[in-house]
């Protein structure tokens, strides 16, 4: 009778704590879900105004960063180095499109966003670097976050172009 006691008293509370994370947790991933699409919407503006510092903000200090080259860094300021070298370059006022195509909490700390990206206005274009039929460079951007204190960071992010021929839906 105490074992049965015993387990019964661990049921109630196991399911009381249960319920008591439930509605935190949905309401978490909501405010998470805003806090993400925040973080491309910023990208968007840094990239639009051409500010490396900005685009930047959001880059963990020990990123890895996959360009669209094939380029791979680690870091902060790798990351905000090449892309201030972008702006200045070839990307220089050149204007972004993001479209999230998917946001999926791994766990309530780790998201995987993945990204519809189109640049225009590039008028450098480098040997290889292919547009769609608008003059668009296309590309798929995914990228990790994770909660890194009371913020979402970005713990890796892989850039990838899509090459003519490959269904893409325009972005909205």
């Amino acid at each position: 009778m105490e074992s049965c006691r015993g387990r019964m008293a661990f049921m109630t509370l196991a399911a009381l704590s249960l319920g008591a994370l439930g509605p935190s947790l949905g309401a978490q991933t909501v405010a998470d879900t805003a806090a993400i699409r925040a973080v491309v919407q910023d990208e968007i503006t840094a990239w639009d105004h051409g500010d490396a510092a900005a685009y930047s903000r959001r880059i963990a200090t020990d990123a890895t960063f996959t360009n669209i080259r094939g380029q791979f860094f680690t870091g902060r300021a790798a990351f905000q180095q090449q892309h201030a070298a972008i702006f200045a370059g070839i990307f220089q006022h050149t204007t972004l499109q993001q479209d999230i195509v998917s946001l999926r909490f791994v766990t309530p700390d780790v998201a995987v966003v993945e990204v519809l990206t189109a640049v225009s206005g590039v008028t450098h274009a480098r040997p290889g670097m292919t547009f769609d039929h608008q003059g668009r460079l296309r590309t798929r951007l995914l990228q990790v976050l994770a909660r890194q204190g009371r913020e979402w960071n970005i713990v890796a992010y892989h850039n990838v172009d899509v090459e003519p021929g490959v269904p893409i839906p325009d972005p909205r």
